[in-house]
């Protein structure tokens, strides 16, 4: 049996703008412009997070939609569209509240300038209807970089920063933990695990005391727990630089002084870090008003989705963290959970919410925390 370990990736890009060459034409990740050979003006630095396309890993994708303020829809020119994977992270994007998206035709070097015109109709004509029937889309090829200009021009012009609030404690979703160290280092030369994440709001600061709640699953006896932990922020680090403080937006990996065994293999993932004392506490109990969708999303057939019922099992993403949860009540559009592990949820969070179908969660609808 062959098991899929693909996890997010990450990646950082500095924004050039060269004020020689016209538009779209003048942007690129260079410091030196392409065309004309000019310095070009640092504009903005871009995180990129890499969700994985199979369909069997969509509980991995939203992970990654919890931290993003626009979103990329790679779509192969070669292949007809919509594939399952790309009708399930269309409405995932929908679901997570992603508002800016840019439909990225790629691969239109492997066919005629015939199938890209056809892909392009196949593309309108999937977008029709939803929230970005008016998304921009940008043929390109990633191998000749072919219109990479012009893919960032358009991140510039279609997803700007969003503003930002540094007026309230920092939160941070944590989507990877690991262990920097090497094997055989010395005990004197060991240092704390480190997480990694985008500061969704405020100021996180080196030296700050910070909560990560729900906290560490350990066993206690014959029983597992989950620890609530409490640290100190001893680095921040963007891509290669060494911060004093990381404000909201942008991946950032938090070095702390935790045992670098806590935060091995991503055991982590799915907290979520904040100053000491500003956290919700986590929640065993969820309530949310929800609607499903149509059909089951990410299967080729159509299957109507059926009402949610007492007593069934549900998959639920609630920002980076995903847990399963059981229904104990449902009235209306209204629905009251047991979670199968605590988590920190906020008033107002948008859920996705999947069944299990043909043996895989497949997505299904999508609520509020009430």
């Amino acid at each position: 049996m062959r098991n899929i370990t693909i996890k997010l990736g990450y990646a950082n890009m500095d924004v050039y703008k060269c004020p020689s060459c016209e538009p779209p034409y003048n942007f690129s990740s260079s410091p030196k412009c392409p065309n004309c050979g000019g310095k070009g003006e640092l504009v903005r630095k871009i995180s990129f997070v890499d969700a994985p396309g199979h369909e069997i890993l969509m509980t991995t994708m939203l992970s990654g939609a919890a931290v993003m303020d626009g979103a990329l829809l790679v779509i192969s020119a070669d292949e007809k569209c919509p594939q399952p994977q790309t009708r399930e992270h269309l409405y995932a994007a929908m679901i997570m509240g992603i508002d800016k998206l840019i439909v990225v035709q790629n691969k239109i070097d492997l066919v005629t300038r015939e199938r890209i015109l056809e892909s392009y109709h196949e593309i309108k004509e999937f977008l029709r209807g939803t929230p970005y029937e008016d998304a921009p889309v940008v043929p390109v090829s990633a191998q000749r970089r072919v219109n990479v200009d012009v893919l960032i021009y358009l991140i510039e012009k279609y997803i700007p920063t969003p503003p930002r609030r540094f007026d309230l404690p920092p939160l941070m979703p944590v989507i990877r933990s690991f262990d920097v160290n090497k094997p055989g280092t010395n005990v004197e030369d060991l240092v704390g695990g480190v997480v990694g994440g985008s500061v969704l709001r405020g100021l996180l600061r080196v030296g700050d005391e910070v909560d990560i709640l729900p906290g560490a699953e350990v066993t206690v006896g014959k029983r597992k727990e989950v620890t609530p932990l409490s640290t100190e922020v001893r680095s921040i680090r963007f891509d290669s630089q060494s911060l004093e403080e990381a404000s909201a937006g942008g991946l950032v990996a938090v070095g702390t002084s935790l045992d670098p065994a806590l935060t091995k293999g991503d055991r982590l993932q799915g907290n979520v870090l904040g100053r000491s004392g500003t956290l919700p506490a986590p929640l065993q109990r969820l309530t949310l008003d929800y609607s499903l969708l149509d059909r089951v999303v990410g299967v080729d057939e159509m299957v109507e989705v059926k009402p949610l019922a007492t007593g069934e099992t549900l998959a639920l993403n609630i920002g980076a963290t995903f847990r399963t949860a059981k229904i104990i009540g449902a009235r209306g559009t209204r629905i009251e959970l047991e979670l199968d592990s605590p988590a920190v949820a906020e008033h107002g969070q948008r859920v996705a919410i999947s069944r299990r179908f043909q043996r895989r969660w497949r997505l299904v609808g999508h609520g509020t925390v009430s």
